[in-house]
């Protein structure tokens, strides 16, 4: 098995010295680096950073890790993430009526292939509760209207604290979630059946087949209180021809979406992002 290592995600004002500054931190502690990616936004002016090193054989126990490198950061004006890979997040899947992402996602957990733990199935439909079952994943019906949206989203909340959930994925949701919620968690992956920004809200697959475009694409990206405005993630697209119908392009789009979307979970759960304002560097 792999040796358990430790990942620092940094943003910082670009200047000189940085990578020298940051890998001789893990250096002069005995650290073996085995991944080292950097960007420089020039136009922002902003370094951005993913080192990660094996803790094997690494001088300073993990508590001390964080308080040891922040005195490096500061002066830096760094903002931060530190990660451990034999941390396993929980996670929590949002679905409506349609499974084909869910199933998706199950299978790669049972796989392994994920660095995760699917903890909980949220969904305003009881449509779905068959394959959390199956899979004995706890699974909680909340229906959602209008009149009921803001009551329903603080039971969410109260369900992701109570199964200590790290990351949620709207698999095909179909829900617009509030700034409120978004603001109290803002650990939110969704998927969206378009290629972003074309095609934003709903009915994107009928609106590309009355555009007669020759692309379908499909985007994950973390979720803000703007409706699919989200910092982007990931993409891909397939083509399409004037022989599609809206019903070819719904089933070529659900193998993009699946794709799409376990790509950036799994590059989520493996700390190969870092978001700066509405932009993402992926560091794959």
């Amino acid at each position: 098995m792999a040796s358990t290592t430790a990942t620092l995600l940094i943003t910082c004002p670009d200047q000189q010295g940085l990578v020298a500054k940051i890998s001789n931190f893990i250096y002069a502690n005995g650290g073996n680096i085995v991944h080292a990616d950097h960007h420089t936004d020039f136009l922002a002016g902003l370094f951005l950073t993913r080192i990660e090193w094996q803790l094997e054989g690494f001088k300073l126990p993990r508590d001390l890790v964080e308080p040891a490198f922040a005195a490096i950061a500061q002066p830096l004006g760094a903002t931060w993430q530190l990660h451990f890979s034999d941390v396993r997040p929980r996670i929590a899947v949002w679905v409506s009526r349609q499974d084909h992402c869910l199933f998706d996602l199950l299978w790669r957990q049972k796989a392994k292939e994920f660095n995760a733990e699917i903890s909980l199935i949220i969904s305003n439909h009881e449509s779905l509760q068959p394959i959390a079952e199956q899979f004995g994943i706890a699974y909680q019906f909340l229906p959602i209207t209008p009149e009921t949206k803001l009551e329903q989203e603080a039971k969410e909340l109260a369900l992701l604290q109570a199964h200590q959930i790290d990351l949620v994925v709207l698999a095909k949701y179909m829900q617009v979630l509030s700034a409120n919620f978004v603001t109290q968690f803002p650990k939110v992956i969704n998927i969206h059946h378009s290629f972003l920004p074309a095609f934003a809200g709903a009915n994107p697959y009928q609106r590309a087949y009355e555009r007669g475009v020759k692309i379908i694409g499909a985007t994950a990206h973390y979720v803000t209180a703007d409706l699919d405005e989200g910092p982007i993630i990931e993409q891909d697209v397939v083509r399409v021809s004037h022989r599609d119908e809206t019903a070819d392009l719904v089933r070529k789009g659900k193998d993009l979406e699946r794709m799409v979307l376990a790509r950036a979970v799994r590059l989520h759960l493996q700390n190969r992002i870092l978001v700066y304002g509405n932009r993402t560097v992926v560091f794959a």
